[in-house]
């Protein structure tokens, strides 16, 4: 357990202060978004069959596997005076994110694609996971919430604007949304553009604005790093799992089920909101690609609304707890994705996406509130990592399990696995209750005495 006298010590930080140390998430999820609302649609349009939508995006979590504990343990063991200990990682990152975002779509044909996916997500996990942990780095105990809370809100504004780019590109500035046969529209083409530009831009500029605090013994850092080899470090990173505090272990099976929800919802939402709202799986249609960028709108409306709800969840927190708030964030998320099914007016999508975005919130800020509570110090990276297995194992089991049960169960009908994911956040939701928030827990306590 983390050293509490240790974490306290450290000062607070300036809210401009915690602005810059999370801007680049900003950009990091100009990535991730262009990603999660157009690879469907780049992957169908370059020949993809729906049922094999779920393999083709493996490379996504099995990318984040293998990098985001990698990259955790030995950003815990870098330390460049320059640069520090996460900020390499962050630039590094970022432009290798770049190049693929430029490349993605311009792809010539399915393979090339699903390379470049592996390319670029493994860029952007090698920028992302420094970021979490930098929270845990820099922020004491009580300003940690707002830390992860800031975050939430750089990914919502940036998801908003990346996710709508095709739809503002095609509708604002007559760019085409319609190709050749096995091409991508220049609509989604200049998006990823955009898109690269803004990633490296967002991120470099907390590169040159955050200051990151010297390890306490830079001499006893470098022993431990010349004992260790390569293969020490990674055997390290990959037997973390069983190395887990209680809490964390708890927390895992609430990220498990959420995961596979969101998972469902960024494969299957194009091929359903296509078929079952503007009736078409023809991807050079015209109604195809207006279906395909209104999804980028629903996904720009719940990063829009996660990013709004972002400063409103540690207040509730203080009312119902984390737990009991993720709880219903989570359950608000699962009847969103449930309700598409039985939504005809793609307006009216828009109010689905309300419950999602409220979850998204709460996904990407209380689980780690209360993770990092219970972290040592000096190996928050490391445990982050370790975290993110909870969220890529998910992710590989409904690649590996969505497409089949579809295929078997309801002819091949994509909303049915928004249902699926409805379920399962539903059943995140009552999980959280069972984890134990020690700050909490502590809070509770210091009342009672008083």
């Amino acid at each position: 357990m983390e050293d509490i006298s240790i974490a306290s010590k450290k000062p607070k930080l300036s809210f401009w202060e915690i602005w810059n140390m999370s801007f680049g998430f900003l950009g990091i999820q100009f990535g991730f978004a262009l990603q999660n609302a157009n690879v469907s649609r780049i992957f169908e349009t370059l020949g993809a069959s729906k049922d094999s939508l779920p393999i083709l995006w493996l490379a996504a979590p099995v990318t984040g596997l293998i990098v985001q504990p990698i990259i955790g343990y030995y950003s815990d063991k870098t330390w460049i005076p320059k640069w520090g200990r996460r900020r390499p990682f962050f630039a590094i990152g970022a432009i290798l994110a770049t190049i693929a975002l430029f490349i993605m779509p311009n792809s010539p044909s399915l393979w090339i694609a699903v390379g470049m996916l592996w390319i670029m997500d493994g860029s952007i996990n090698i920028s992302m996971e420094p970021f979490r942990a930098l929270v845990g780095d820099m922020l004491p105990n009580e300003q940690r919430s707002k830390g992860f809370a800031m975050q939430a809100v750089f990914i919502g504004v940036g998801a908003v604007i990346a996710s709508a780019l095709p739809y503002i590109f095609t509708n604002w500035l007559g760019f085409s949304n319609q190709a050749p046969d096995g091409e991508i529209p220049d609509s989604v083409k200049w998006s990823f553009y955009i898109g690269g530009i803004a990633f490296l831009s967002a991120v470099m500029w907390t590169v040159f604005n955050t200051k990151e605090y010297p390890p306490d013994d830079i001499e006893k850092l470098k022993l431990e790093n010349s004992e260790r080899g390569v293969f020490t470090g990674l055997a390290e990173s990959f037997i973390g799992i069983f190395k887990m505090p209680k809490t964390m272990v708890q927390l895992a099976f609430v990220q498990f089920f959420s995961w596979f929800a969101l998972f469902a919802m960024w494969i299957y939402t194009t091929p359903a909101v296509t078929e079952h709202i503007y009736g078409t799986t023809d991807t050079k249609s015209a109604i195809y690609n207006e279906g395909a960028n209104w999804v980028g709108i629903m996904f720009g409306v719940y990063n829009g609304v996660a990013a709004l709800s972002a400063f409103l969840l540690p207040q509730l927190a203080k009312y119902f707890g984390r737990r009991g708030t993720h709880m219903i964030a989570l359950l608000c998320g699962g009847a969103g994705l449930i309700s598409i099914f039985y939504i005809n007016d793609p307006n009216t999508l828009v109010i689905s996406m309300i419950g999602v975005g409220i979850a998204w919130a709460s996904i990407l800020s209380l689980p780690y509130a209360m993770l990092s509570s219970v972290l040592p110090a000096d190996k928050m990276g490391y445990y982050m990592g370790v975290f993110n297995f909870f969220i890529v194992i998910p992710q590989i089991v409904a690649a590996g399990i969505l497409g089949y049960i579809l295929r078997n169960f309801f002819h091949n009908d994509a909303v049915y696995a928004l249902i699926v994911g409805g379920i399962s956040m539903a059943i995140a939701a009552f999980l959280s209750l069972l984890v134990r928030d020690i700050d909490e827990e502590k809070r509770n306590k210091a009342k009672s005495n008083n």
